[in-house]
């Protein structure tokens, strides 16, 4: 992902991730991202994020490097009652200044504890101590408190590693108070245009011509962030009129989504099943999955999304020649002829599907996961297939990777090729009746 920053100013932000566990791989972090896609939101700029063991002194020379360089330094984690836990005692040091017990903090750590109906645990109240020179923020959702203070003309602020009280804490209390202290910061408006299947070089190629009309320019950020099977343009705009703002923001992503064409699946983080089962409900009409070698992936990648029950009837996992012909009607004659890896096969399958659950739509996939080939036909071959009420199309690709990932993107593949025949016959469009 690329990013173009100012240099460090009131409106920038760092962000100190603390704890072992994050560089041990142990644990996933999901707080950078959020206090990234929060501070930018809020109009903050994030100007450096850093991961930092539960080391004291490595704790105390992070705060201290980044102090002055930056209006807001937020630490997430190590402030909880354990002995790794030394976020306090780093922010002491780097202040110079001792640990104090709050009086305020005691009282509202004993009152978790006490309405949660949990006996106060030993060392629980080392929560209550904070720097001399600092302030505590109270955690509405937790037992550990908050730490703020100053350091160097940089607003710093300690919260909970908790992803949950990190995240109600941060929008409750911590921005609001770097807001009001930033005093009038530029409003940034984003917007995040999402591409269906498309790697990030293609994309940037055919945003060849917006990357050249907001290069170099302060205000605007193009941003790119690979996903599993998509890709998210984040289109960011600063300024100091609201509406010149959301006008210069609007048109940024009009031209994007016309460079993109119908490769664009939506905005602002919306799934290729999410938006399947918009167009379905739209319509009101029903879906059947049709499975070989996803096994049951895409019947799950629909039903993981709320209210698919309206639109999902149901799906056939056939994972034998024997499977495919009893349970779908895949004609025999086919199979002889042509194996169970062809696109006919799909075609039928997802027929069969829709026949058999009594559906609008019927989506298929079939090929070869691998790592070994079948039949004849390498391990990456897979061909997917849609039947709709006036559509029968298929596609025939050669997917990458290894098993797993080509299960993945047989998924991603099925639900595209049913999201353009959804859209199609929306818009009047003749179907074609094969795509291979």
């Amino acid at each position: 992902m690329r990013r173009l920053l100012g240099p460090g100013g009131r409106d920038a932000v760092a962000v100190l991730l603390v704890g072992d566990e994050l560089l041990l791989g142990s644990v996933a972090d999901s707080n950078g991202a959020w206090l990234a896609q929060a501070c930018t939101s809020a109009g903050l700029r994030v100007a450096g994020m850093e991961v930092v063991p539960d080391d004291t002194d490595l704790v105390a020379t992070a705060v201290r490097r980044r102090a002055g360089t930056v209006g807001t330094l937020v630490l997430s984690g190590g402030i909880g009652p354990t002995s790794d836990d030394v976020t306090r005692q780093a922010l002491a040091e780097a202040c110079g200044c001792p640990l104090v017990r709050d009086p305020e903090a005691e009282v509202a750590i004993s009152g978790w504890f006490a309405a949660h109906g949990r006996r106060l645990p030993a060392g629980a109240l080392r929560m209550a101590e904070r720097p001399g020179c600092a302030r505590m923020v109270l955690n509405p959702h937790g037992s550990a408190p908050g730490v703020a203070v100053e350091l160097g003309g940089t607003q710093v602020y300690a919260v909970p590693g908790v992803p949950g009280e990190l995240r109600s804490m941060v929008s409750a209390a911590v921005l609001p108070d770097v807001l009001a202290r930033s005093g009038l910061l530029r409003p940034t408006l984003s917007t995040s245009v999402e591409v269906a299947l498309l790697g990030e070089s293609a994309v940037s190629a055919r945003l060849a011509d917006v990357e050249a009309e907001v290069a170099g320019d302060p205000a605007v950020d193009l941003a790119y962030l690979a996903r599993p099977a998509h890709v998210s343009v984040r289109v960011s705009v600063r300024g100091e009129d609201p509406d010149a703002v959301r006008a210069r923001l609007d048109g940024l992503v009009a031209r994007t989504e016309a460079a993109l064409g119908s490769d664009v699946m939506g905005r602002d983080g919306v799934s290729l099943p999410s938006v399947v089962l918009d167009l379905l409900l739209a319509r009101d009409e029903t879906l059947a999955c049709a499975e070989s070698l996803t096994g049951g992936g895409l019947c799950a990648a629909l039903t993981s999304v709320p209210g698919s029950s309206v639109a999902v009837r149901g799906g056939v996992v056939a994972y034998s020649a024997d499977a495919k012909r009893d349970l779908l009607g895949v004609g025999p004659g086919l199979v002889a002829a042509h194996g169970t890896v062809h696109p006919e096969v799909a075609e039928q399958m997802a027929q069969g599907a829709r026949a058999r659950l009594g559906t609008d739509w019927g989506v298929a996939t079939t090929g070869v996961a691998g790592p070994d080939g079948l039949e004849g036909h390498e391990p990456g071959e897979v061909h997917v297939a849609v039947a709709g009420p006036a559509v029968l199309r298929s596609r025939t690709l050669q997917l990458p990777g290894d098993r797993r990932r080509v299960q993945r993107l047989s998924v991603a593949h099925a639900l595209d090729l049913l999201r353009h025949c959804l859209l199609a016959e929306g818009a009047g469009e003749s179907p074609r009746t094969v795509d291979r």
